[in-house]
């Protein structure tokens, strides 16, 4: 028993080592596996936080204008915070650093100074990446104010009045044609047969030409322009010398008057030849934006329409004023009164088609134009009231003192008035100008407002002589005295073959009534040229616009192109 004792405890002391060593072995192997799987959990981690970081990177590298940007901006922006670069954790595999404990040592004392200001969240942080966005801009593009109050309440009582009045004069020719008898009846009756036909007639006339006008510059601009400059001059005189050979003495004025303006328009022809070219590479591409907008024609199209019917009330309206107290006055007013409800009327079809053109060179938008003719028709009516009092009587007198500046010649007083007289006009039409209406349309501004704006645009950018240099509106107001000077010859033939008293009136009217009409038309090309200006001058940069001003410019600075246009500081010069 003794002997065999030391044996079994050997072997007894063998088995648990080996027990032992297995039992080691089994821990090692659990230990490696769940080492691997840690590895793996922080390797997928370290991944979900890289995919984490391009995604806020891809969206801090978006364009302020994308829709995503503007939602993350408003609402959204605390979901995708960009927080502060750490960095990445370290695999387990990777032995980390040694850190050496920190030798810590007193600082000296410092005076104490007040508690910094804590620095702002991070969602606030991210937000200010994205103040780029244009949001007040595109705010301030839907303005609710009325522009112009006076002037519109001014408008629509003149209108009520005016509207009143022409029905009243309407109740009194029918009065005077059924419940009297005599002279007053047989008048009434004689101008109710040979004068309401022509005039009725040179009105559609007057529609139909418009409507040819439009569509010919939109569809051939380059050879309209010339034909427009010549076909007026030929018109104008083909007219007077129609006038004059009927022989009487009414007649006779207003053909010599016809003629006196055909020398003058053939005059002004030959002027600007130098300018046609550049213009019409200016109303190409200022035309080019039109075919984008399907309906951009319905707003002249309801404005002629409103157009014919009221001047076929008011024709109605100069008959019964042939019955009433001083005929002559009262036609007068009326004429008058037509003149500005028709140049509102054009102004109109200007605001909403400069609408429509100007966000599309400014912000790229396709907006509605049922919405901007909407808008013409309320918000920024009072400004289309107060430039069709005022914009033609400018440029006539801009016009006039031009003239003057031209003729001064070599005589003192003649030319303290000459410049006196521009000097005075360039400052009112720096404060009064055609070309507000963009900004009127784009911005919801006032006239006088967005007239400064505008021209201040101008001669921040060197653009002032190039502007005063277009013939856009001219080539527009020669349409109006072309179909003007068909609708004379077409009526004065007809009224002198059926009565010869009536041929000077009718022809007047007819000439009144196709020029109006045909100015509503060619509202769209004269819009569309003053976005190109007026657009290009407020981004020069911008995508939508090529090098055609830009070489203009250079030419005008090198002295290869001479503008001959009279202009204050050279007067004082």
């Amino acid at each position: 028993m003794g002997a065999t004792d030391p044996i079994k405890e050997i072997e007894e002391r063998e088995n648990r080592e080996e027990k032992t060593e297995k039992h080691k072995k089994k821990k090692k192997q659990r230990g490696v596996k769940a080492e691997e799987v840690e590895e793996e959990a922080e390797e997928s981690k370290d991944k979900d936080e890289l995919n984490h970081h391009r995604f806020l990177a891809s969206l801090n590298r978006l364009n302020p204008t994308n829709p995503l940007r503007i939602i993350v901006n408003n609402g959204g922006g605390g979901r995708f915070t960009t927080p502060p670069p750490q960095p990445l954790r370290s695999s387990s595999r990777v032995p980390p650093p040694i850190q050496t404990p920190p030798v810590r040592t007193q600082p000296p004392e410092e005076p104490q100074l007040p508690p910094s200001p804590s620095p702002p969240p991070l969602q606030h942080q991210s937000r200010s990446l994205f103040t780029q966005t244009p949001q007040e801009t595109l705010a301030s593009l839907n303005s609710t104010k009325y522009t112009n109050k006076f002037f519109l309440l001014l408008f629509m009582l003149h209108k009520i009045v005016a509207i009143g009045f022409v029905c009243f004069l309407v109740f009194r020719g029918v009065q005077g044609l059924i419940g009297s008898n005599g002279s007053v009846k047989r008048k009434e009756q004689r101008i109710l047969r040979f004068l309401l036909p022509q005039v009725e007639a040179a009105s559609l006339l007057s529609i139909i030409l418009a409507f040819s006008w439009q569509m010919a510059i939109r569809l051939w601009p380059e050879f309209m322009i010339h034909f427009i400059l010549w076909s007026t001059f030929l018109m104008s005189l083909s007219s007077g010398i129609l006038l004059l050979c009927f022989q009487m003495p009414a007649t006779d004025a207003v053909g010599v008057g016809l003629i006196a303006f055909s020398i003058g328009n053939g005059l002004y022809a030959c002027w600007v030849t130098r300018r046609i070219k550049f213009c019409t590479k200016i109303l190409v591409k200022s035309l080019e934006p039109v075919s984008k907008f399907s309906d951009l024609n319905l707003p002249t199209y309801y404005m002629l329409a409103a157009g014919f019917f009221w001047m076929s009330l008011w024709i109605f309206g100069v008959i019964g004023a042939l019955n009433f107290y001083f005929p002559p006055l009262v036609i007068i007013g009326l004429v008058l009164s037509l003149a500005w409800t028709t140049e509102v009327m054009r102004n109109v079809v200007n605001l909403t088609v400069s609408r429509v053109i100007a966000l599309f060179y400014l912000r790229g938008m396709q907006s509605s134009t049922r919405f901007s003719f909407q808008r013409a028709l309320s918000r920024n009516l009072g400004s289309a009231c107060l430039g069709s009092l005022f914009v033609p009587t400018i440029e006539a007198l801009r016009i006039v003192a031009r003239g003057l500046n031209l003729l001064k010649g070599e005589d003192e007083f003649m030319f303290c008035c000459a410049n006196c007289c521009l000097k005075l006009m360039t400052f009112i039409f720096e404060h009064g100008n055609g070309w507000a209406f963009v900004q009127i349309a784009a911005y919801g501004k006032g006239f006088v407002r967005a007239s400064q704006d505008t021209w201040k645009l101008f001669e921040d950018v060197d653009m002032v002589e190039i502007v005063d240099a277009d013939i856009t509106s001219s080539i527009c107001f020669l349409t109006g005295i072309c179909s003007g000077c068909v609708c004379v010859i077409v009526a004065a033939a007809w009224t002198h073959t059926v009565y010869k008293p009536f041929t000077a009136t009718i022809s007047l009217l007819a000439f009144f009534i196709g020029y109006l009409m045909t100015r509503i038309s060619m509202a769209l090309p004269h819009a569309c040229v003053s976005c190109y200006y007026a657009c290009y001058a407020e981004n020069p940069e911008s995508r939508f616009f090529d090098k055609t001003i830009k070489e203009r410019q250079a030419l005008i600075k090198n002295g290869r192109v001479v503008v001959h246009t009279p202009r204050v500081r050279r007067a004082l010069a």
